[in-house]
Order: structure tokens, then C-alpha cells, then sequence
């Protein structure tokens, strides 16, 4: 049995008793590498039928599964959690300027071209103008110019 299925089993069998917190779950998700933990929740979701993400059901009371959720959306698809993050911080009333800063400074050299296309698949509107209609200032030129607003 290959590393990829036996620890996709684990996971089955912790998430099925809900042991979120349980130490084999957590060393999985902490300790491999991008691609062993996709070849994992690839066996996963061939084996048991459905995402991780599906089965770790969302309990609004549960702040660690929540964020075990978080953990395996940014794991699995960055753009799309880094998307939400975006669009929770420049949607809410009042930017999240510390969540906005951090988004983009982190990943203006290395994923920001996808994360634009994820918000602007997912809002139907550009990240750059999303930017422009809630900062000002020297903050939106240097948002504007880590982005890569006006790059093809």
C-alpha cells in the first residue's frame, strides 16, 4: 500500500470520528510535501468518494475545524482561498487592510496573476478595480503596482 492510500485512510477514519484535533491527521496535513499531500486527498477522494473538504463539515461553533478547512482549501487550491481572503477584506465594511496588505505582498511574485483571475471569475470584477473603488492614496498605488495592474 502506497504512503498516498494509507494515509488517505487515515484521514477517512479520523474525519468519520470526528478527531479533528487527532495527532495522525494533523501530522499528515503539517508534515508533507504539496505533492504527497495531493497524491493523498487524490487517493482520498478515489477511495471514499468525496472531497476532504466535503466531508470535514462545516460546524459555524467548531473554530478548529474551520480552520482545519482553511488549512486543506489553501493546501489544495491557493488562488480560491486567497481569493476569499481578498473579497472578505475589501467587501466588508471598512477594509481589512492587514488581511489586503498580506495577500498581496506575499503573493505578488508568486501566484497574484491566478488569485486576479480567481476574483475576478468569482466577483465579475477586476481585482485592480476592487482595489481602486476601496483604497486610496500611495496604500492603492503600491496594492496597484504589487498586483501588476495594466500587465497583460
Amino acid at each position: 500500500m502506497t504512503l498516498a492510500k494509507s494515509e488517505a485512510k487515515i484521514l477517512h477514519e479520523k474525519i468519520s470520528q470526528k478527531a479533528y484535533s487527532h495527532e495522525d491527521l494533523i501530522r499528515i496535513l503539517a508534515t508533507r510535501s504539496k505533492a504527497q499531500i495531493n497524491a493523498t486527498l487524490n487517493h482520498y477522494k478515489n477511495e471514499f468518494g468525496n472531497d476532504i473538504n466535503k466531508d470535514l463539515k462545516a460546524d459555524p461553533k467548531d473554530e478548529f475545524l474551520a480552520i482545519l478547512r482553511a488549512t486543506v482549501k489553501c493546501l489544495t487550491c491557493p488562488e480560491k482561498y486567497f481569493e476569499k481572503v481578498l473579497r472578505l477584506a475589501i467587501n466588508r465594511q471598512g477594509t481589512d487592510e492587514g488581511a489586503l496588505t498580506r495577500v498581496v505582498t506575499t503573493r505578488a511574485e508568486v501566484d497574484m496573476k491566478i488569485i486576479k483571475d480567481a476574483y475576478h471569475k468569482r466577483n465579475s470584477v477586476p481585482l485592480d478595480r476592487a482595489i481602486v473603488k476601496d483604497t486610496t492614496g500611495d496604500y492603492e498605488k503600491m496594492l496597484l503596482a504589487l498586483i501588476g495592474h495594466g500587465d497583460a
